[in-house]
């Protein structure tokens, strides 16, 4: 199994990896909340948000290059909103909303990057997201799982045969060759995820994700909560205001 990037950082051994799911997520969304909900960002106020999500960073052992660069991925939806008033002539609007959105996705990298995938989908169900969504999203990861693995195995098998990128520029009538292969990767993935589901049933499978044991809160959860919190509270009222 290849893991992802994320779930290889959510299994280091950082003192946010030791977190309860549920109060990350809870975190989270007060983060998100404040964020969201306070004026326009001056100086101090986009300061505070920021050393809050560098703190995530810190407290979870995460690389701080790999997450800024990962969360510049939002940047190119925010730059076309930020068009948008810029053209208006909301040239503050512009660069107030670039800073939230890049301050929002460091914080959901901070919470993906030190749970595993398990555990958050385990922590919105006890949250009280609906089942089906949980049971989708589950299916949905373990299956991306099913089609990068069958890539690599394609790739492997492309390049034991001596073609590379410098054989696919002398050839361009590979390209045909290679919009052929896309269609046989998905056959060959959705014949594995069949394979997997009749597996599954045959384990007893039901319709619903069974954990083998049920998570419990700790007193370091509920301090890491109360504290989290307050400080976003603090920083939206206080820091935002005195802007």
């Amino acid at each position: 199994m290849h893991h992802v990037v994320l779930d290889e950082w959510g299994r280091r051994p950082g003192w946010l990896q030791k977190r309860d799911a549920r109060v990350k997520l809870v975190a989270l969304l007060g983060y998100l909340i404040a964020l969201g909900t306070a004026p326009p960002l001056a100086l101090p106020a986009a300061a505070g948000f920021g050393a809050l999500a560098a703190a995530g960073v810190v407290l979870g052992k995460l690389p701080a290059g790999a997450v800024a660069l990962r969360a510049a991925l939002v940047l190119p939806i925010g730059l076309f909103l930020a068009a948008g008033l810029l053209l208006g002539g909301a040239a503050l609007r512009a660069g107030d909303l670039l800073v939230r959105s890049y301050l929002s996705a460091v914080a959901v990298l901070v919470v993906m990057g030190t749970t595993p995938m398990a555990g958050l989908l385990r922590a919105m169900e006890s949250l009280g997201v609906p089942r089906f969504l949980v049971v989708v999203l589950h299916f949905l990861y373990r299956y991306l799982f099913v089609l990068s693995e069958q890539a690599q195995h394609m790739r492997l098998a492309v390049r034991s045969r001596g073609l590379d990128r410098a054989g696919l520029r002398r050839c361009p009538s590979l390209w045909k060759a290679a919009g052929g292969a896309l269609a046989v990767l998905f056959a060959r993935s959705l014949a594995r995820a069949e394979a997997i589901h009749r597996a599954m049933l045959a384990r007893g499978y039901r319709g619903q994700v069974l954990w083998l044991r049920a998570a419990r809160m700790r007193p370091g959860d509920w301090l890491f909560l109360a504290v989290a919190l307050t400080l976003c509270a603090a920083v939206r009222v206080v820091l935002a205001h005195a802007g």
